[in-house]
């Protein structure tokens, strides 16, 4: 009778980061129960379990088996190869022999329990650069001012609104670890602001996210997003980032009515008579196209006028999340009228905009978009879809990320039962993605 591995120790961190991303990859990407992956390696699925629990020792070759069996195309396999020396780099630098260096050992584990637990094991297998640089700031990089960090935040927005989503996001998780590694130990003074910002960068991360169609994870960032600026005490900030939450999620993390639950949960946070704020003007205006979302004009109507009114309190700039040059309260707008099929008011805006100087890409696309909704919502399918049809076809494919598409699907959604089978809605079908089940029948 063979002997029974020995458990694996829970202080081998590789080994917990090893547990966590075999279940993520089981459960997420090969999408198979842990009776299906045993029958494929063939291993019983209780020491499967015991696999992804980490209380049984892994192997370089059972990580091939697991890899094959997953269908990984080596993936899992070239992760076991870097996290491995992402740990041993970590434990060779650092000899766990005075206490300041089992306070470092800590910090070690804590960064990398971040990036496990808040981004998914998927975002881990990376290139190995991105490995060096988490090495380094988990070693050696020193803490940044408040001013710097704010700097970084600044950048990160400008990449997003200009760069493909995929090229944005090994950054920003980057300096969503750093500043986590610099929370641990900043002066008192300073932490507010540092939760501050690393909510807002938190938030960034799940709209970059959002915008690559990864749900769990966009999800998972929103709640650290949420952590982080209740942690900030800032009551405003807190209502900012539910409302980016919200906003974001109705681009396929949630239906519209879940969205307009949150709204309402988040305004709780404002009081019975809330002032003029960012926050607030970022929760009405989800409001307003969540309700023109379920067809409720009136309410919808109603929605954009209170964004309205609070804008002109003279809102004070919170870059991401309020600024004139983003044409926030015009885009609004375009995304409320459009939907209802208010043909003047939604051409009004959407003349602001196209004729402005709007930041970031998705913009201008979003608002064509909206047009070709519209025009759709109308009863004008034909000219409508050929719209929509043309605008797809103009955007480089990095460039058109799950938001665009969701944007574009609300066009096809516009389209009468009877009238889907046209050949003008069919070549439409055919440049969409296709990224739930729910879109074959749309």
């Amino acid at each position: 009778m063979n002997r029974p591995p020995v458990p694996a120790s829970p202080d081998d961190f590789a080994a917990e980061m090893m547990a966590y991303a075999l279940r993520w990859w089981r459960e997420s990407i090969a999408r198979m129960s842990l009776r299906q992956a045993g029958m494929r390696i063939p291993l019983s699925h209780s020491y499967l379990s015991k696999l992804e629990r980490n209380r049984r020792p892994l192997t370089a070759d059972l990580v091939s088996q697991l890899d094959r069996a997953y269908r990984a195309e080596g993936k899992i396999a070239e992760f076991y190869r870097l996290i491995t020396k992402f740990d041993h780099a970590s434990r060779c630098t650092l000899a766990v022999s005075s206490p300041q260096a089992e306070e470092d050992e800590t910090e070690r584990r804590r960064l990398l329990q971040l990036a496990a637990t808040g981004m998914g094991a998927g975002a881990f297998i990376a290139p190995d650069e991105s490995v060096r640089r988490l090495v380094d700031i988990a070693l050696n990089t020193a803490p940044r001012s408040v001013e710097d960090w704010e700097l970084v935040r600044d950048d990160h927005l400008h990449a997003i609104r200009t760069r493909p989503a995929a090229d944005v996001r090994d950054d920003l998780l980057v300096d969503l670890l750093r500043i986590h590694r610099e929370l641990l130990h900043v002066d008192e003074g300073e932490r507010t602001e540092l939760y501050r910002i690393a909510a807002m960068l938190a938030a960034f991360h799940a709209s970059v996210l959002t915008r690559l169609g990864e749900r769990g994870a966009a999800l998972r960032w929103y709640e650290t997003a949420r952590a982080a600026a209740d942690s900030s005490g800032d009551r405003d900030l807190r209502l900012t980032i539910r409302g980016h939450e919200a906003g974001h999620s109705l681009y396929g993390l949630r239906s519209p009515e879940a969205v307009l639950r949150l709204t309402q949960d988040a305004l709780r946070l404002a009081g019975s008579s809330p002032r003029p704020s960012v926050g607030l003007a970022s929760v009405t205006r989800v409001q307003a196209h969540a309700l023109a979302l379920m067809n409720r004009r009136a309410e919808a109507r109603k929605a954009v006028q209170r964004l309205t009114d609070i804008a002109e309190a003279n809102l004070p700039v919170m870059p991401g999340f309020w600024e004139p040059s983003d044409y926030r309260i015009h885009f609004t707008e375009s995304q409320v009228y459009s939907a209802i099929g208010d043909e003047a008011a939604a051409a009004k805006a959407q003349d602001l905009i196209l004729k402005g100087h709007p930041d970031g890409y998705h913009v201008r696309i979003n608002t064509r978009l909206h047009a070709a909704q519209c025009t759709v919502v109308n009863g004008g399918v034909d000219e409508g879809i050929r719209q929509a049809t043309a605008v797809l076809a103009e955007i480089p494919k990095p460039y058109c990320n799950f938001m665009i598409t969701e944007t574009a699907r609300r066009v096809l959604r516009a389209v009468p039962v009877h009238q889907r089978n046209q050949s003008v809605v069919a070549d439409f079908r055919a440049v969409l993605p296709v990224t739930a089940a729910k879109d074959i029948d749309v």
